[in-house]
């Protein structure tokens, strides 16, 4: 599923370029569920955004799904953005104006689809993350744990290759956060592909496999 050899990314300081990414070898087989565990500053947030396509290394190769990610123009990296990863953040990025059904269903309609279509696409989605009845609420009228399902419902629906989760529970209180892991538990028990940024331990001991990043290498954690 996600296969990275060698991968190499620095950013130039004044004169100096900073290496962030050393040689990194990451793997994630599909139906995986990883998290990435790092402090801040140790290049977990570098090593997402290269994984969902929003930066590029320097060096390495990396192939998602069998694409050579490494090799592709701009515009091909937007369409796998768009179409091969389901992004959730720690801050939900949902558009306020938008009612929650609107913001769920945005993606396809971006991909070309009627409203009407993809709200019949997504109810299944909706109905699972238990959110149906606040669809035509805005997310200002939402608590943080409801607003983070329904960035995971706007990921899902788009039936990517992967989830990739930054700091999903990092805006939550301790119980909503609670849910939302339990929630991907779930999900990657139905067979989803999950990897998720975290800098907190007991966040990361709900995926199946642990990752360390320190300072731009990665080991296997021994938890």
């Amino acid at each position: 599923m996600i296969c990275m050899n060698s991968i190499n990314k620095g950013y130039t300081l004044g004169e100096e370029k900073v290496p962030v990414l050393r040689d990194v070898c990451f793997r994630v087989e599909k139906g995986e569920f990883v998290a990435i565990l790092g402090p801040s500053g140790s290049g977990k947030t570098t090593l997402m955004n290269i994984i969902g396509c929003m930066d590029i290394a320097d060096s390495g190769e990396y192939f998602l799904d069998g694409n050579a990610i490494h090799e592709m123009t701009e515009k091909e990296l937007n369409d796998v953005r768009n179409k091969e990863i389901g992004f959730i953040f720690q801050n939900y990025q949902l558009i306020p104006t938008y009612n929650i059904l609107q913001n769920i269903i945005m993606p396809l309609v971006v991909r070309g689809m009627t409203s009407k279509e993809a709200e019949e696409k997504c109810m299944d989605t909706i109905r699972l993350l238990g959110i149906d009845h606040r669809l035509r609420h805005k997310p200002s009228e939402l608590s943080g744990g409801q607003k983070q399902r329904v960035s995971i419902a706007r990921a899902l629906v788009g039936e990517p290759a992967i989830l990739l989760a930054d700091e999903p529970t990092g805006a939550l209180d301790r119980s909503s956060g609670q849910e939302v892991l339990k929630l991907f538990g779930k999900l990657n028990g139905m067979g989803h592909t999950i990897v998720m940024i975290t800098h907190d331990l007991n966040v990361a001991k709900s995926a199946g496999r642990i990752v360390n990043i320190i300072d731009g290498e990665l080991s296997e954690a021994d938890v």
